[in-house]
């Protein structure tokens, strides 16, 4: 299982983040969040964010 986020918990990397129901089933609502940023607030209690798609840096 992948691991979730809560609103308010800093970003551990920068991506789109899904948001997630209580029981793990995904919404379809994504959001873009920064490293060390807070995840924003979900649209329901209870849900969750979990990082689908880490931004890829060009060293």
């Amino acid at each position: 299982m992948e691991k979730t986020f809560k609103p308010g918990e800093k970003a551990p990397r920068s991506g789109q983040y899904v948001i997630v129901g209580p029981r793990g089933g995904k919404t379809g609502e994504e959001r873009t969040v920064t490293k060390d940023e807070p995840l924003p607030p979900t649209p329901q209690s209870g849900q969750k964010f979990i990082l689908i798609d880490p931004t890829k840096h060009k060293k």
